[in-house]
């Protein structure tokens, strides 16, 4: 199976092995789109939420760093997104202000807190040290 490119051509180059219908250049192409598409998604799910937090903001730009670096994401579309979170992460303070004002800080707090998805657990109690046995037995 031959790739269409954009003026009606096929390319003729041939199969890569390992790949059903691409050659290496193709595949190469195809690999690398569908790593932006994953590294999309993952952004977004950082940004999905009612409620974006500065985490929610650093954890995208996190990944949207690693992604440029990767080559999964042109460095001009990377440089768009990371003035858009510029511009998030200044709504922040104000958008807490707002909702301080309607609802009270515990509302906020409690708010903040619901958006991370993070099980918590009572904190451990650290473990006393063992005592030899002969300790135990002499009291």
């Amino acid at each position: 199976m031959y790739l269409h490119v954009s003026d009606g051509r096929r390319c003729r180059t041939p199969r890569r092995p390992g790949h059903p219908s691409l050659c290496a250049s193709h595949a190469r192409k195809e690999a690398q789109a569908l790593a932006g598409d994953q590294a999309g998604e993952d952004i977004a799910n950082y940004l999905s939420g009612q409620f974006v937090s500065a985490c929610d903001l650093s954890s995208a730009l996190g990944r949207l760093f690693s992604a440029v670096a990767q080559g999964q994401i042109k460095p001009k579309t990377a440089a768009t997104l990371a003035y858009l979170a510029q511009t998030l992460v200044q709504a922040i303070p104000i958008a807490q202000h707002e909702y301080i004002n309607a609802f009270g800080s515990d509302y906020w707090r409690r708010t903040v807190s619901s958006s991370f998805a993070v099980e918590r657990s009572a904190p451990k109690q650290a473990a006393l040290p063992a005592q030899p046995a002969a300790s135990r037995s002499e009291k």
